[in-house]
């Protein structure tokens, strides 16, 4: 089972982006509660309005309130409280409020934590496929990244250069990472590639995505290929 820590906020972190239609607070939240189950999921609110405070409630999630105004100090919020009550052994999941899962995505998430010391994600991110001379990801050229694929139960995954600050992780990854995780979240925003960057080229350590990916951020300019997203 993976637990996740939900960063939910009514607040803008950074530069306002414009996301598909159905990428609304409370469906992103419903589709997560679909997905991995109720009481898997703990909320770390960030200055909730009335109504999105009642609205959790409601569904009788878990609600930690804090009080940041950033992303980036709700993510170190949600990564405390996951080291702080979890086992070494544990898979935890630092999640947006922004993301969308396709069904089965509880499982799939899992698949490659059960056998590698890394960090998962299941986005994968269309900037691994710009080259870098097109605005894509910097170690992009010929289309593609340099990478290695392998495959678990059921899936396809390779090693990716970067993601985003939402990513799934054993609490023991957690702990010995945790000085690179505070130092790329000490500004308003966190910077997860330099974190990811960092975290390869001092420890080895990578971070795998799903091929093809079973979720999405929601920003309409960088969603996971091959799925229409609206639809879900």
């Amino acid at each position: 089972m993976v637990k996740i820590y939900y960063r939910l906020s009514n607040l803008e972190a950074g530069i306002s982006k414009k996301k598909i239609a159905n990428a609304t607070k409370k469906h992103c939240l419903e589709n997560t509660i679909k997905v991995f189950g109720l009481n898997n999921i703990t909320i770390m609110g960030d200055r909730l309005n009335d109504e999105t405070r009642e609205f959790v409630e409601k569904l009788g999630l878990r609600l930690l309130l804090v009080d940041n105004g950033s992303g980036s100090g709700t993510f170190r919020d949600a990564l405390d409280q996951a080291i702080k009550e979890n086992q070494d052994n544990d898979i935890v999941y630092l999640l947006e409020d922004d993301f969308l899962h396709n069904t089965n995505s509880a499982e799939k998430l899992l698949e490659p934590l059960r056998v590698y010391d890394c960090y998962a994600t299941l986005y994968d991110h269309p900037d691994k496929y710009i080259n870098a001379t097109e605005g894509g990801n910097p170690f992009i050229k010929g289309g593609g990244e340099d990478t290695k694929l392998f495959k678990t139960e059921t899936h396809h995954w390779k090693i990716t250069n970067s993601t985003v600050m939402s990513f799934a992780a054993r609490v023991s990854r957690l702990k010995q990472d945790y000085d690179l995780l505070m130092k790329y979240s000490e500004g308003h925003i966190t910077d997860s590639f330099n974190f990811f960057c960092e975290l390869r080229q001092t420890k080895g350590i990578p971070v795998v995505s799903s091929v093809p990916g079973y979720s999405t951020h929601c920003e309409s300019s960088w969603l996971s290929p091959f799925t229409d997203w609206e639809l879900i």
